[in-house]
Order: C-alpha cells, then sequence, then structure tokens
C-alpha cells in the first residue's frame, strides 16, 4: 500500500509525518552573552511558528553554554507565541525535586494554555552527581525513584495527609501539588536511548521520543535499524499493558536540507565534525571542551546526519527503518548554529522536504 503526497506516493512502511518540530539547545557564545542567547531562542520559537512548525523542543544541559532551565524559558516564549507546543528534550529525573518540577510544570503549562511536553529522562553525570548529591542508590535506581514521584504529582494524586496539629494545615488535609494542570500528565513523553527505557515509557503510560544517542544496540545493528526496534517496542508493549494505541512517537534526528552549494558544504562540515567528534560537535565558543575524542561512553552510538540537495535528503529519509515508522520528526539543530542559521534550516526543510513526507503547515 501507497500513500498519495503532493511529491507523488510514499512507501508502505513510511508513516506520513503530520507533525515536524526542531530541537534546540538554545545555546550562547562568550560574545553575546546568555542575554542575547535566550532572546534569539525566543525569536526562533516565533519563526517556527509562522513557518508551520507544530513543536520546538528545547534540551537542558547543567553548567554549560545551553539553556539549563527551561520552564521559565517556556514560560517566556509562550507569551510570544500561540500555537506551536513547547517541549523540553530531555530532563534527567536524577537532578530534579520531583514536587517542585511537577509545580513548575503545572505553572508554565497553565501559563501557555496547555502547550507543555516535558520528556524526562532516568540517565545521569558522573560529574553533575558531584554538584547535586550523592545518593543511597545507583543513579539509574533514583533517577526512577524520582520520575514516579513526579508523575503522581502531576497526576494530583496525595503525597501526605495530614496527621496532627503543628503541620501547618489541618488535621486531615490532603496535599496535593497545586496549581493542577488536569492534562499535564498525557503530555509527559520518556526520552528513551535504549530499548529498555522504551519499554519502561510504555508500562509506565507516557508518551516518548527517541534521541540523537544510544546505547545497548546490537552487535551489528545500525542505529537507524535500533531505532526501528525500539519504536516498535514502545508500541507493542504499550498495546500489551493498556489495550489501546499507543500515542505518537516523536524521533530526534539531524536533518540539515541544502538548497544552495554553499549550505551543503557547511552541513557536509557538521556531518564530519560529528562523525570525528561525536556528541561534542558543532560547540559554541566558550563551550566546555571534550574529555574524550568523542565525549561519549564506549558502546554507545550517535544518529547519522542526513544531508544533500533536497531530493536526496528525501530519499534517505524515506528508507531509514526508524524515520520511516516514526510519528513525528523533529529536526536536531546543530548547537554552534545562529539564529539566522537555524531560520534559513526550517525554512528550506518546510519548503523542499517536509511535503514530500506527508507534511502540511500549521495554520
Amino acid at each position: 500500500m501507497t500513500i498519495a503526497t503532493p511529491a507523488g506516493t510514499l512507501p508502505a512502511p513510511f508513516r506520513q509525518k503530520h507533525r515536524i518540530g526542531f530541537n534546540t539547545r538554545v545555546s550562547f557564545n562568550d560574545d553575546a552573552g546568555p542575554t542575547q542567547g535566550l532572546r534569539d531562542g525566543i525569536e526562533l520559537f516565533k519563526a517556527a511558528e509562522r513557518l508551520g512548525y507544530q513543536s520546538g523542543w528545547a534540551y537542558q544541559r547543567h553548567f554549560d553554554h545551553y539553556l539549563s532551565s527551561p520552564l521559565p524559558f517556556f514560560a517566556a516564549v509562550g507569551q510570544h507565541t500561540k500555537h506551536i507546543t513547547l517541549g523540553s528534550a530531555v530532563i534527567p529525573m536524577r537532578y530534579q525535586d520531583p514536587i517542585l518540577l511537577a509545580e513548575a510544570a503545572a505553572t508554565t503549562d497553565l501559563l501557555i494554555d496547555g502547550r507543555l511536553e516535558l520528556a524526562i529522562s532516568t540517565g545521569a553525570n558522573a560529574a553533575f552527581d558531584a554538584v547535586f548529591g550523592a545518593v543511597d542508590t545507583d543513579a539509574r535506581t533514583e533517577a526512577k525513584r524520582r520520575q514516579a514521584r513526579f508523575l503522581a504529582a502531576i497526576s494530583g494524586e496525595t503525597l501526605h495527609t495530614v496527621e496532627g496539629p503543628g503541620q501547618g494545615a489541618p488535621e486531615g488535609s490532603k496535599l496535593r501539588v497545586t496549581p493542577h494542570s488536569p492534562t499535564l500528565r498525557s503530555r509527559i513523553r520518556q526520552g528513551s536511548a535504549s530499548l529498555g527505557s522504551a519499554v519502561q515509557a510504555a508500562e509506565l503510560g507516557i508518551g516518548l521520543i527517541s534521541g540523537t544517542v544510544q546505547h545497548d544496540n546490537a552487535e551489528g545493528e545500525t542505529f537507524s535499524e535500533y531505532q526501528a526496534r525500539i519504536i516498535e517496542a514502545y508500541r507493542s508493549t504499550w498495546r500489551k499493558t493498556w489495550g489501546t494505541e499507543p500515542p505518537s512517537v516523536a524521533v530526534a534526528a539531524s536533518i540539515l536540507v541544502g538548497t544552495t552549494a554553499e549550505l551543503r558544504e557547511t552541513y557536509a562540515t557538521y556531518d564530519l565534525e560529528r562523525r570525528t567528534l561525536g556528541i561534542a560537535a558543532s560547540r559554541p565558543k566558550g563551550a566546555l571542551e571534550p574529555t574524550t575524542r568523542t565525549n561519549q561512553p564506549p558502546g554507545t552510538q550517535i544518529s547519522p546526519v542526513f544531508h544533500g540537495t533536497p531530493d536526496q535528503v528525501i530519499e534517505a529519509v524515506l528508507n531509514d527503518p526508524g524515520l520511516a515508522i516514526a510519528d513525528e520528526l523533529v529536526l536536531f539543530l546543530p548547537p554552534a548554529f545562529g539564529l539566522a542559521d537555524n531560520v534559513q534550516l526550517l525554512t528550506d526543510f518546510a519548503d523542499t522536504v517536509a511535503p514530500s513526507l506527508g507534511w502540511s503547515p500549521a495554520l
């Protein structure tokens, strides 16, 4: 079976991309500083909404030249936009107080009219452990504990019942997070880098976004093949656990369409840098230097960079196993790109590639 699109037909395994978004680190360099970086971030979301993108995501990274606190940023962006959803990708739960995060998330969601999407994770960083404090268990176990507490809090569950006088509330009071956003729980996703985390997300009844880094791949398995396996495992576990069709799955990917020879050369250079430096590629001026050549643990893989002419990019996306079966594409923007570079990238993709994937801009 094939699907009709403005460009003709799509192969049977390919799902039409009715939603397309982007993911930015809201980076800043030493020259312009963080204030300009934050303002450029707001302008980027405004430009994406004008282009018809349905979602915008901001990456959280502590102690570097990137956005460290997405929720106040989203509250600000929400005052300058009306329709685009605003999502974090991702917030590591190991370093969050789950109740305070639930309060901030609900407040932000209400301020932006229910457009918040939170992607959370259970990963950890050994360097951050020293700053945020040690825990009695391993980092992942602690992250899962905090994740469960956070999900209970945003669901409106009772967190504590006052059992006696002198506790700041009448005896018998049931303490819940306020203000409460009734639909926020349905817009929580798990950022997944492995099959196990995808299965966990399905069992918890939360959404899924597959990122640009993976671990636990089978020997000889490509990034795209493993990504497809992760998505299928999530969907099958969801159906088995809940007896319903799973929510849409988003996939972050480096997709850079070059509409000029100069842009194609720029994107090819970024591809080489990413294959050489891994997740340390494309750092803004002043960002931390990588500790190793690839700055990533052994056994991990990073996503490929899809670049070239519009026709070459369309063909690559259509034939990639992971991108083909995803419901939503999220364009991962190179961290060192400036506002003009990113707007150019989003504009060219929307004009030349997205319509051939079954996408229509949001009105």
